[in-house]
Order: C-alpha cells, then structure tokens, then sequence
C-alpha cells in the first residue's frame, strides 16, 4: 500500500474511508430533548449502570412519571431487567432499512418494559469503524421525528464505561444533569474523575451539570467521600454489595420484582428517594477535577 491509498471500510451497504467515523462527532444542536427531564449515568466499565439505571427508571415509574431509558452501549443489555430481554439496536433496525429512517415503526424499537418504562438500545457501530456519538444523536433525532419525547416525564441515558473521546460524552448534550456510579475503589475513583471533567467540557456549551455520585457495590464510602470532599461533590445515594442485587440480574428482574427481604426493602427505599429527590431538582455542582498524580497522593498509594 502506498502512502496515499486509503483502506475503505464496509459498514451496512456503505463505504467509507478508514478511520472517516473515528472523528470527533458534530452534534446537531437543534435536536433537543424537550421539557422531559434528563439524566445521563456514567460510570467505570461494569461498575453497574445497567442495573443502577434501570432500577432508578422503575423508581420514576412508581412516582408515576413516563419514563424512557436510553441503553448506549453495543452491548445492548441496558434494559434487560426491565423488559426480560434482548432489544435490537436502532443501528440494528436502521441498517434493515438501509438506514431510511422514514420506514421505521416506533415498535420496530421502541419497546415497552416493566411498569410502562419505555425502551430503547442505541447500540453502537462496529468495533473500530465509527463513533458511539453518532448512535446517540440518531436516536435522539428518531424518537423526536417520531414525536416520541413530547409524551416523556424522564429520559435516563445509560451511558457505556469510561468517558474516552467526545462521543462517549455526546449524551451530556441532552442532560440536565449526569450522575455518576462508582464503587469505594481507587480505580473507580479515578474514572470517575475522568467523568467529571468530560462533564466541566461540556458544560461550557450544554446545560449539563453534575448531578452527584451514586456509591454502588460498596460496603463503605470512606474513599469516596475523601475524594468528593476534595472536589466539592456529595454522595446522591448509597447501594451495598448485595447478593439480591446480583440475583436480580440473573432473574432477568429489577427489584421491585424481586420476594420481599428486609435487605431489599432498604434498596428499594433508597431507589424511591433518590428519584424523588432528582424529581425535585437541586442546586448542581461545580467541581474541578483532579490531577492524576493528586488523586493518587489523597488516595494512600505509595
């Protein structure tokens, strides 16, 4: 191969230079979520979103708010728990269109889960071909043409792993406010602080803002809170390592599905307070976030 031949690459029915759909996305700005109230869920790789999104939009759901949980992750299993199965990606209905859209019915992927919680998997582009950013803004602009979000109360984005390039952070266009779980572990303190400064970039043009932390899979909070008291954030909520929460994934369940344990009366209480108090709405905080070598000194590394 000479220096100016370019690999093209086949994506559906379509071909397009090596690398063209790695680029920073541009997002439309004029396609905007409308009056529902938006949250976007970050988060280090497996440190729980699906379930702590899905859960959260169940708990909005029994404060009797519509609610439309958004999976943004190849992996698709966002909404699992809350409709018992697997959904096609919108990528994955575009592409039986060739990507008309136009031809699209809303139940071709819009499907509705557990106590009328709306679902929708964005799913993502082949591995190494595009960018994440350009799933989400599809979507967005498929559920508006289909006037999907005029009838929405809450639309939760579940937003993949570590924030790594602009379009991980495409999501936060659309939020009022991001959320971000961590467990009470350095490493996940790290990618939490990832977050926060993909959200301080962003908010210097979108109404984002942060929301607070969720502490998930975590007996204590002490590290965390050491970090949130250095940067100006405070805990939003707090969910323990329980066997039950695990149990509740395999079950295909959120948990308020789940046999009556005391345990799992606790959960559920703090699910229900902390949708209201997203409901209600709070003053957003402003942090700046740390230097990497910073967070290893307050953390107690050597």
């Amino acid at each position: 191969m000479t220096t100016t031949e370019v690999p093209i690459l086949e994506i559906g029915n379509r071909r397009q230079p090596d690398g063209a759909g790695s680029v920073q996305v541009q997002m439309d700005p004029t396609v905007q979520i409308g009056t529902a109230k938006c949250f976007a869920i970050y988060g280090k790789g497996g440190i729980g979103k699906s379930t702590t999104s899905s859960n959260l939009s169940a708990a909005f759901s029994k404060l009797g708010k519509r609610v439309l949980q958004i999976g943004c992750d190849p992996k698709h299993d966002s909404t699992f728990t809350l409709t018992k199965k697997m959904l096609p990606t919108v990528i994955d209905v575009l592409e039986t269109v060739n990507f008309h859209s136009e031809e699209l019915r809303v139940e071709d992927f819009v499907f509705e889960g557990y106590n009328g919680v709306m679902c929708v998997e964005a799913g993502g582009p082949p591995a190494g071909t595009g960018c994440g950013g350009y799933v989400v803004g599809q979507t967005v602009k498929l559920l508006k043409e289909h006037h999907l979000l005029e009838d929405t109360d809450v639309v939760i984005f579940d937003v993949l792993g570590d924030v790594v390039c602009g379009g991980f952070a495409a999501p936060l266009q659309h939020a009022d406010r991001a959320l971000i779980v961590t467990a009470n572990d350095f490493d996940s303190i790290f990618a939490m602080n990832r977050i926060v400064q993909a959200i301080g970039a962003k908010a210097k043009n979108y109404k984002v803002r942060l929301g607070g932390v969720i502490a998930n899979r975590s007996a204590a909070t002490d590290q965390i809170d050491k970090y949130n008291d250095k940067i100006g954030l405070k805990l939003a909520a707090h969910f323990p390592d329980l066997d039950v929460i695990r149990r509740s994934r395999l079950k295909k369940s959120t948990l308020f599905e789940m046999e009556y344990s005391p345990e799992l009366e606790r959960v559920q209480k703090e699910y229900m307070r902390l949708a209201a108090a997203l409901w209600l709405g709070g003053e957003p905080y402003s942090c700046v976030p740390m230097k990497d070598r910073d967070i290893f000194d307050l953390l107690g590394f050597d």
